[in-house]
């Protein structure tokens, strides 16, 4: 499975018979998807933590992760100059939470 993004990812038939498995679909926004719940539930168990937090995109985790660190406008963060937060998403850290 090629993970890089949402565009480039096929689902296997596998995860296409998984998710006709479903038994009901929620909106996860409104907290009421049974499937994304269970997903943060094992998260948060892997990694010893009380909640676990689904988000959709990989620069939605990274904008979370940055402004729960930086929580003042124009905060800094260091990252590495080759680093996939300032080659491709300075401009919403900057936009978006002022860092």
């Amino acid at each position: 499975v090629d993970l890089r993004s949402d565009t480039v990812t096929k689902p296997t038939k596998e995860m296409l018979e998984a998710i006709a498995k479903v038994q009901t679909f929620g909106d996860d926004g409104w907290g009421d998807d049974d499937t994304v719940k269970e997903l943060e539930r094992e998260a948060a168990n892997l990694f010893g933590k009380e909640a676990g937090l689904f988000t959709p995109t990989g620069i939605m985790a990274n904008l979370i992760s940055v402004l729960c660190h930086c929580e003042l406008r124009s905060s800094e963060a260091i990252v590495g100059s080759l680093s996939h937060i300032c080659l491709y998403e300075q401009g919403g850290l900057a936009t978006l939470g002022g860092v």
